[in-house]
């Protein structure tokens, strides 16, 4: 069925009182958005940063009286002194959501090995290492920058019989692309219990057999060395845990880092320099991959 959609632009501070008139109005989903699309990737420590300018989308049933709506909503802005509120209408076109959402993911080639692929959709190439995930469940895809860089590097340095420590796993597909890559065994560790769920979902659905991989969110079932950590985070926690993920490694072994914008990798790489000797930095779209060895 087809939904009318109102958008107002206003300022944060009056999203309340319009997101409480349109509920009363009777609108179905109320969702609120940065007007201008700025990204906050990784705030400063001890911020909050707030986007400048909000808009509010509500969907109301298309019969819903427009006119009646837009004086509604003229009223409440009068009363409440809001201001100049930008309000416009639109009426969306009924479509099956779900199958365009599932069109919009593709297999991902990551190397010339490596690929990742929607769960319900066919590896193109059936003999290369096809990592099937499934984009509903929650942390990464490998359609982000940092996930696909370390997935690039895993794809050209996995061994046979590698252990790997995926510190900070989300759905744990960096450790499980690893095994498929021939790695013998993976521990992920991550503080959200979810990560526990999304991973053990992703290693049934690829038919990794448990005994092969661990993920906790204790740092005491960690073993003591791994012959490949990789950390995908973010740069604040990756500086505060530099000691305590390049303790993992024995001299020689590799480590790779991301979650890192491209003016944040000197920061990072000087809170390793004294235990890593670094590759060149690796970029994609103004994220960067670290990898480097134990001194």
């Amino acid at each position: 069925m087809p939904w009318l959609q109102i958008r107002l632009a206003t300022r944060p501070e009056h999203s309340e009182i319009l997101e409480d008139a349109l509920l009363i109005a009777g609108c179905k989903a109320v969702t609120l958005i940065d007007t201008d699309d700025k990204p906050v990737y990784e705030p400063i420590r001890g911020t909050t940063p707030l986007w400048e300018h909000t808009t509010i989308q509500g969907l109301f049933e298309e019969d819903v009286d427009v006119g009646q709506l837009l004086s509604l909503m003229d009223s409440v802005i009068a009363a409440n002194h809001l201001g100049v509120v930008s309000v416009s209408t639109e009426i969306l076109e009924d479509k099956d959501w779900e199958r365009e959402w599932m069109d919009n993911f593709k297999p991902i080639a990551c190397g010339d090995r490596l690929w990742i692929v929607p769960s319900w959709q066919t590896p193109p190439d059936p003999d290369g290492v096809n990592l099937k995930l499934d984009p509903g469940l929650a942390f990464g895809t490998g359609t982000h920058p940092t996930t696909f860089l370390c997935l690039q590097w895993l794809n050209d340095h996995i061994q046979a019989g590698d252990s790997v420590l995926d510190y900070g796993c989300g759905s744990g597909i960096l450790g499980l692309a690893a095994l498929l890559l021939g790695a013998d065994r993976m521990t992920g560790i991550d503080i959200d219990p979810q990560a526990l769920v999304a991973t053990d979902n992703n290693a049934a659905a690829n038919g990794i057999a448990p005994d092969r991989y661990c993920v906790t969110t204790e740092a005491h079932d960690l073993e003591r060395h791994y012959q490949v950590v990789v950390a995908n985070i973010l740069a604040g926690p990756l500086c505060d845990l530099s000691d305590a993920i390049a303790s993992f490694l024995k001299p020689g072994q590799p480590l790779v880092l991301s979650g890192i914008l491209a003016h944040q990798a000197d920061a990072v790489m000087a809170a390793y320099s004294d235990n890593i000797a670094f590759d060149p930095v690796a970029t994609l779209d103004g994220w960067v991959r670290l990898s480097g060895r134990r001194k």
